[in-house]
């Protein structure tokens, strides 16, 4: 498996918006991605609160109505985009898996590592 895996182009998550990716050939989104203020967050796409639990009701909504917070729609919880915290719901306190991402000068999205090898933070 190569190092780095290109994803999109910066451009291709507006502002604001979500985008899930399915990178691995899983048959489902198994990362998303998230736009705000200018940053990118990247998630695997599982709820801590039900193991593996896809955080979407449909192709790429992972935010609220006014997109200030990742919502898992199965369960109803709510987490800070930056963080990953879980604020509101059945798994307070608990994190997203964040996935480590490289942009390069062109504005190119990569993987940087498969997400399993993440930590929990």
């Amino acid at each position: 498996m190569p190092s780095t895996r290109a994803l999109c182009r910066l451009d291709d998550v507006p502002e604001g918006e979500s985008r899930g990716f399915d990178p691995f050939d899983q048959g489902r989104d198994s990362i998303f991605l998230v736009r705000q203020q200018a940053r990118l967050y990247a998630y695997q796409n599982a709820c801590p609160h039900v193991d593996g639990s896809p955080l979407a009701w449909r192709k790429d909504r992972y935010l609220n109505a006014s997109g200030s917070q990742i919502i898992c729609h199965g369960h109803g919880a709510e987490f800070d985009i930056a963080s990953g915290l879980c604020t509101l719901g059945p798994c307070v306190g608990q994190r997203l898996m964040p996935v480590q991402l490289k942009i390069d000068a062109a504005g190119k999205v990569f993987l940087a590592k498969h997400p399993s090898s993440e930590t929990n933070k």
